[in-house]
């Protein structure tokens, strides 16, 4: 069954649990004053400015204070956010947003379309580096047209560029603090969102407050605080003892307990993340896409997404999960260690080797145990894994090098491809011109075809002629393996029964703006 099948199951189930709790006679929640909602998380955000933002924990972080200008829905929808409106010519080259009237930064200053080109020209910037940069792709010039209007000039057609848009890394911040931090990183960001930034204790927390000029609904939660925590186990305790009222990642067997707790919610939620193992194809041994091969033959993953998830994740069987458009099934890898055993020989290993496997603690659910699983099956056939772990923010450091100052071999990751677009999911991990530290292919795969491919399906904007040309990049890419494939990741999250209205959603952002406490 797909994972689209499948969560369209748990929503269905979900909906039925709820009609059959909250049934037409049941009294409405006693909303109760408290003045603080925490939520822990695994990792700390790398960065909360946006051109400096590369992960989930500082988008899920960073959207409650800075805004871009459409936001996705949880059914993949776009909406408006601080544009109102927006429509392109019929060639696709000139895009024409209308932007929301009377919104106001935290520090006072006006949102107005000359704020929005003053961000977009940073985002673009090449001098500021921003690793996202792609996600404008082909916009050239950022023309203000009006005082709340503002006009993306593109080279060529760029069929993504809405979802695109809906990023949390496009986000805008103030014009002033833009003047300060121009080509440095911002730090706690001055947005528009409903909520304002009041510190960041490194290693600790985010400490935000409501923000009472908010254009929309102001939350009815006056504090908002997000903590660290990176071992699964204490983030869970932290959930039980009440010093945290949600938490994100909970391990499925954890899960099981807490599901029997009545003071505890959990809930179940798809994600567009796929879990994966990179290769760096410059360096022996992984320089040998047979290698590379027999090492996905050499990994069961049907026993990481049982044993170790419960079922709650998916054998990845591309390098995108299926809700994303351009998904083409080409796997998975067949699990044959014998297989596996003579490639390696082929290959000219045929006592295996010694390497390092460089994985992150917190930031993925199980992310350890799955390090230590695939350690364990990849000795099986004579290949020996040193693990090494790292704080989030610094792994990333590590990893996002130039391609002559890197010296890893093996490195675990996810990527969520939050646009449902195949061109996020594929371009910025396997174009060749998308290697760090300026892009995100940090296994510095090049395949001139694939490319080739992919270019032609970011300009083409008939979308069974996209589908075809991702559909032949996939398989290119699934062939050359610059990556071990493992899964496509579900998210267990859980609160405290006394909170409502979190927003769980599949883009991996728990987001409180609509929260509140019930007795």
């Amino acid at each position: 069954m797909s994972i689209g099948k499948r969560f369209a199951l748990l929503v269905l189930g979900v909906a039925v649990a709820a009609l059959v709790l909250t049934g037409a006679g049941a009294p409405e929640p006693e909303v109760v004053e408290r003045d603080t909602l925490t939520i822990a998380i695994g990792a700390e955000p790398e960065s909360l400015d946006p051109v400096n933002m590369t992960s989930a924990p500082a988008a899920t972080v960073g959207e409650h204070a800075v805004e871009r200008l459409i936001y996705m829905e949880e059914d993949g929808s776009l909406t408006p956010m601080l544009a109102t409106s927006w429509d392109s010519n019929e060639e696709g080259t000139e895009w024409t947003f209308q932007l929301r009237e009377g919104v106001q930064f935290h520090d006072g200053e006006p949102f107005n379309a000359e704020a929005v080109k003053a961000n977009l020209d940073r985002f673009l910037d090449p001098d500021v580096g921003a690793v996202y940069a792609f996600l404008l792709g082909s916009v050239q010039e950022v023309e203000v047209t009006g005082e709340y209007e503002v006009r993306l000039h593109l080279e060529e057609p760029f069929a993504p560029i809405l979802s695109h848009l809906s990023h949390s890394f496009i986000g805008m911040i103030s014009p002033v603090q833009l003047e300060e931090y121009y080509l440095d990183d911002a730090g706690e960001p001055i947005g528009t969102g409903p909520y304002e930034v009041v510190s960041w204790d490194r290693g600790d927390r985010v400490q935000m407050r409501v923000n009472e000029n908010y254009w929309g609904n102001i939350p009815e939660i006056p504090n908002l605080n997000f903590t660290f925590i990176s071992e699964d186990s204490a983030r869970v305790v932290a959930l039980e003892t009440g010093e945290a009222d949600a938490i994100m990642a909970v391990p499925p067997t954890d899960a099981i307990r807490l599901d029997d707790d009545p003071n505890i919610d959990v809930t179940y939620q798809t994600s567009v993340r796929t879990i994966y193992v990179g290769f760096n194809v410059n360096h022996e041994p992984f320089d040998n896409k047979t290698v590379r091969q027999a090492l996905n033959h050499a990994v069961d993953k049907e026993i990481i997404v049982e044993a170790i998830f419960e079922g709650n994740a998916f054998v990845a069987d591309a390098p995108i999960v299926d809700a994303v458009f351009g998904h083409s099934s080409v796997g998975p890898y067949e699990y044959d260690p014998d297989r596996a055993r003579e490639m390696l020989a082929e290959a000219g290993y045929p006592d295996g080797f010694d390497v390092t496997l460089y994985h992150p603690t917190g930031r993925y659910p199980q992310d350890s145990t799955v390090a230590e699983v695939v350690q364990d099956q990849l000795a099986d056939v004579g290949v020996n894994l040193t693990l090494e772990t790292m704080e989030w923010s610094s792994y990333l450091d590590f990893l996002y090098l130039p391609e002559d100052e890197s010296d890893y071999r093996m490195y675990l990751l996810g990527w969520g491809t939050v646009t449902l677009d195949a061109d996020y999911g594929l371009f910025a991990l396997f174009h060749g011109d998308q290697g760090a530290p300026a892009g995100n292919n940090i296994s510095y795969y090049r395949n001139s075809e694939v490319d080739d491919l992919l270019e032609r399906a970011r300009v083409n904007t008939n979308p069974d002629e996209r589908e075809a040309l991702y559909a032949d990049a996939i398989e290119l890419i699934w062939d050359d393996a610059s990556w071990l494939f493992l899964y496509n990741e579900g998210q267990v999250n859980a609160s405290r029964t006394y909170v409502e209205g979190l927003i769980h959603h599949p883009l991996e952002n728990l987001s409180a703006w609509e929260a509140y406490f019930v007795d």
